[in-house]
């Protein structure tokens, strides 16, 4: 039954974009969420900071802002809270803020399934990337401490390579053009509606995990072509999914 669910999903993306077949080549890992368990810790910084600056950000609605950029989450709120954009001056030391709260706190760990997935990834001979809107100075070394081996600097999307952030289709678009290879040779994986909404404009098949308090349908309704519950039930039934688009 699952392998003619994956074949449904793969033969409906194929109809809408044309394609005669998903000849894939890489797949395109968001992190937090996804390869980190971290977004309660990002929902709880961005609460204390915006707190601080007299503004009013739940750590709900920080799961709905998940893959935007720092300054595109501050720009909202700060649109709502106080009629204005921020400043650059403003929007840097918001972030700053942000950065030190998350810093704090206890470090996430990797999300389960994370690793036995990438290495199937590998083993298939596909090349693992990620594209995240993340500006962390630290975030290659942190990748390879915790997946060793697993990715390329040149290959990885951050903050710093876009202009516009998920859910613009931008950060997905950069990961092909930096692979080198069409919409139609990669998946995207991604645990947040934006991600989602930023992979399907891109024209990728999107797989979403849902590791967070969202329901299904915020993940569904933004146009996943395949919803699992967790990494780790991805990761167990890659195999199939694999077979399905080969």
């Amino acid at each position: 039954m699952i392998n003619i669910e994956f074949q449904e999903a793969v033969k409906q993306y194929l109809s809408k974009h044309g394609y005669s077949r998903l000849n894939l080549k890489a797949v395109l890992f968001d992190m937090d969420g996804v390869l980190f368990d971290s977004m309660k810790n990002h929902a709880t910084a961005w609460n204390e900071a915006m707190k601080l600056y007299g503004m009013n950000l739940s750590r709900e609605e920080a799961y709905m802002h998940e893959g935007r950029t720092g300054a595109a989450t501050i720009n909202i709120v700060s649109m709502r809270e106080r009629h204005h954009e921020a400043t650059e001056e403003e929007i840097k030391e918001i972030y700053a803020t942000k950065s030190k709260l998350f810093n704090q706190l206890p470090t996430a760990e990797e999300m389960p399934g994370a690793w036995d997935l990438l290495q199937q990834v590998k083993a298939c001979g596909l090349t693992p990337m990620v594209v995240t809107g993340s500006g962390q100075a630290s975030l290659l070394d942190r990748l390879n401490q915790h997946f060793p081996g697993m990715f390329q600097h040149d290959l990885m999307v951050t903050a710093f390579d876009v202009k516009y952030g998920k859910p613009n289709p931008e950060p997905y678009l950069m990961a092909l053009k930096k692979a080198g290879i069409q919409p139609n040779e990669a998946i995207v994986v991604e645990n947040a509606p934006l991600g989602v909404q930023a992979g399907v404009s891109a024209g990728i098949f999107t797989v979403a995990v849902n590791t967070g308090p969202l329901p299904d349908e915020a993940l569904l309704n933004e146009g996943a072509n395949l919803l699992f519950p967790s990494m780790a039930a991805f990761n167990e039934h890659w195999k199939c999914f694999y077979q399905s688009v080969q």
